[in-house]
């Protein structure tokens, strides 16, 4: 393997590692020598590749994030562009599921990261934004304040996923505590689809 490679795939092996232990034990709670004995490499290979954990943190976002994120929309089909939006955002929920927890556990502690992930991320909720209010211009949406409704549907998409400690409500006669095999990435996307929509009185 060329030296190139090799280093791609030590930085990977920590991004992968760290990603795992920021979702399990939080940023602060993670060391360095934990990300590297979870990767599995010389303590010092995080100093060189990304100068310390505060990088390796950010890189997360940078590496993992999908294309998605910097997309713009036409905003000729507001409606179109929305589904489009939630869908993908739903599918990058699955697919990461430790990095969306982590992101979670950011914004809930108010971390001093969160300034620099501004950068990253909020381009895709101005996206949102954009998306809300050319929707309403054409009477397809209808809600009362767009800051309210951009954070309303954020932490709908952030922070909603099945979770074991809602399983008690649903465990009766009727019905099992265990996830139905049809609810695949897809029908996922179009539960959340159709919640939001609905939220804004916008018609499928």
């Amino acid at each position: 393997m060329k030296p190139e490679a090799q280093g791609k795939d030590v930085k990977l092996k920590i991004l992968n590692a760290a990603k795992k232990l920021f979702a399990k034990k939080g940023f602060e709670g993670t060391t360095v020598r934990q990300i590297c004995d979870e990767a599995g490499v010389a303590l010092a290979l995080v100093s060189y590749h990304f100068g310390g954990k505060e990088n390796v943190f950010y890189s997360l976002f940078e590496t993992f994030a999908p294309a998605f994120l910097v997309a713009e929309y036409e905003l000729n089909d507001p409606v179109h562009d929305l589904q489009s939006f939630i869908r993908e955002f739903t599918l990058f929920r699955l697919a990461e599921p430790e990095l969306i927890n982590i992101l979670q556990q950011e914004v809930m502690m108010e971390s001093p990261r969160l300034e620099k992930l501004q950068s990253i991320i909020h381009v895709l909720w101005r996206q949102l934004r954009l998306i809300l209010e050319a929707g309403k211009a054409k009477g397809q949406f209808e809600f009362d304040s767009t800051r309210h409704t951009v954070h309303f549907i954020v932490g709908t998409l952030v922070f909603s996923r099945s979770s074991p400690f809602l399983d008690p409500v649903f465990r009766d006669e009727n019905e099992s505590a265990q996830p139905k095999a049809a609810e695949t990435e897809a029908s996922v996307a179009e539960l959340t689809t159709k919640f939001i929509l609905n939220g804004i009185k916008s018609q499928l």
